[in-house]
């Protein structure tokens, strides 16, 4: 499976973006899928995942109400909503792939992952 992700840039503090996570391969609509983020400087962070037969998304306990995850298999197609841009929210975004089917928080339980994209949250 390959990826590809898509939808990152400058924006300002309150903006909204969408980015998007583009999947090649026949096993894509068949993976879990989950996005991360890593800030400068620190760890990358879980933000949720979907399972390919889901409807709903897992997140974090300390899910961020202003992010939302959903995929259109038709599509080979996973997104990341998010609202309310803050400065903290700064950093590059990462969609991954694991063969099993639960959705894990843990970075070492994801075999495939894209190039990321860079989304810039401005003061």
């Amino acid at each position: 499976v390959h990826l590809k992700e898509s939808g990152g840039g400058l924006v300002r503090i309150g903006d909204s973006l969408r980015l998007s996570c583009e999947g090649s391969g026949d096993t894509f609509a068949r993976t879990t899928m989950a996005w991360f983020r890593q800030a400068p400087g620190r760890e990358r962070e879980f933000l949720g995942g979907l399972r390919w037969s889901a409807i709903n998304a897992q997140y974090p306990d300390s899910k961020l109400d202003r992010f939302s995850i959903t995929r259109d298999n038709a599509k080979d197609m996973v997104y990341l909503d998010m609202n309310d841009l803050q400065p903290t929210d700064t950093g590059v975004y990462y969609c991954a792939t694991r063969a099993r089917s639960a959705v894990s928080p843990s970075v070492q339980e994801y075999d495939n992952w894209g190039p990321g994209t860079q989304v810039t949250v401005s003061s």
